[in-house]
């Protein structure tokens, strides 16, 4: 009698932590996902600055700095104007990636010159440096970002991607 009851309990504790780990895996993969999308919003907008006869330059947008309106004809593949183009990749961003605003666009995204990583993070793009970097940021549940660099990971609503790439 005591033997069924202490297998039991062993399968009982088995099921509980087999669904404990199927929570965490969905966050995991919610978490991946957001984080694929975030990565191919950045190699999208390497690509579309690399393009750029004009050079970079007509990319920069610094954080706290708001993006250009949409065209008014929309956006489409044959849109060529620099700052159309990042328009189109910004409505591009607040389509995929979840709870990005126009306002977070504007508070946290930033794609700058860069000469030492993070240093877009101040209120104005750096002059100098030969990389440019990339930072997308989008809403989850408190304590849902699984990103590691958040010293305040426990309450953070917030998750960012940064990209920093030689052109």
């Amino acid at each position: 009698m005591i033997e069924v009851l202490i297998t039991l309990l062993l399968v009982c504790i088995g099921v509980l932590g087999m669904v404990a780990m199927q929570g965490r895996t969905q966050q995991y993969t919610q978490d991946s996902v957001q984080r694929n999308n975030a990565a191919m919003l950045a190699n999208d907008l390497i690509e579309l600055i690399r393009a750029n006869p004009l050079g970079p330059s007509e990319f920069y947008k610094a954080k706290g700095t708001a993006f250009a309106d949409t065209p008014g004809t929309g956006c489409s593949s044959t849109t060529q104007v620099p700052t159309e183009q990042l328009a189109c990749w910004a409505q591009k961003a607040t389509n995929i990636l979840p709870g990005v605003t126009t306002t977070l666009l504007t508070s946290d995204f930033y794609i700058c010159r860069s000469l030492t990583p993070g240093d877009g993070d101040a209120t104005a793009c750096p002059a100098t440096g030969s990389a440019v970097e990339i930072k997308l940021v989008w809403t989850v549940k408190a304590g849902e970002c699984m990103d590691s660099t958040d010293a305040n990971n426990a309450a953070s609503t917030l998750c960012s991607y940064r990209l920093r790439t030689q052109i």
